[in-house]
């Protein structure tokens, strides 16, 4: 059984589209940081995403755990030309492809980024080389990230998935014991 702790890295305070750009999180409070961490099991290893908001997340909360390489696969959805845009210009700039991304998800593609199939393929095979028998593994990524474990977890299909609502600092817990996936909780603020 591989026990996956899932954490949305803390809030950047954006009024935009966040994919790749690497904007900090706000990481002041402090008391939710150590109440996350004191929550989290002693033995466990921690990973993140390379983009710094996860990556210092992750460097919050590991205390005295394993902290492994920082995972590129474990990055956001690139959001290509969308990055750093208001929703309401995607909106105006792309009315059709902009409403179908969200509506239909799946093989929809933001001009130069990716679908929800191409990141959810991207995570999965990042979360296969994770596979530890009776191990814990911290992971602290991204909103869509985490939507796409919850979507395997839930054998959901995108569109069900893309409503779950995942907090900045909130934990998921989904645990595979080698051929199937259990979920624990899914969006728990400590």
């Amino acid at each position: 059984m591989t026990r996956f702790w899932w954490i949305r890295h803390g809030p950047t305070h954006e009024k935009a589209f966040v994919g790749w750009r690497d904007v900090p999180a706000d990481l002041s409070d402090t008391a939710a940081i150590s109440r996350l961490s004191a929550f989290l099991p002693r033995t466990a290893c921690v990973v993140s995403s390379d983009l710094v908001r996860a990556s210092a997340t992750a460097d919050a909360i590991a205390g005295d755990r394993k902290r492994l390489p920082h995972n590129l696969a474990l990055r956001e959805f690139n959001f290509g030309e969308w990055d750093g845009k208001h929703f309401s210009d995607v909106s105006e700039t792309h009315p059709e492809l902009s409403r179908a991304y969200w509506e239909t998800p799946g093989d929809i593609t933001p001009p130069g980024g990716e679908s929800w199939n191409m990141v959810a393929d991207r995570v999965g095979e990042a979360v296969k080389t994770l596979l530890l028998p009776d191990a814990d593994i911290v992971v602290v990524a991204h909103v869509g990230v985490i939507m796409t474990q919850v979507q395997q977890a839930r054998a959901q299909t995108p569109a069900q998935a893309i409503g779950q609502k995942i907090d900045n600092l909130s934990l998921t817990r989904l645990d595979f014991d080698g051929t199937k996936w259990v979920e624990h909780f899914v969006n728990r603020l400590i």
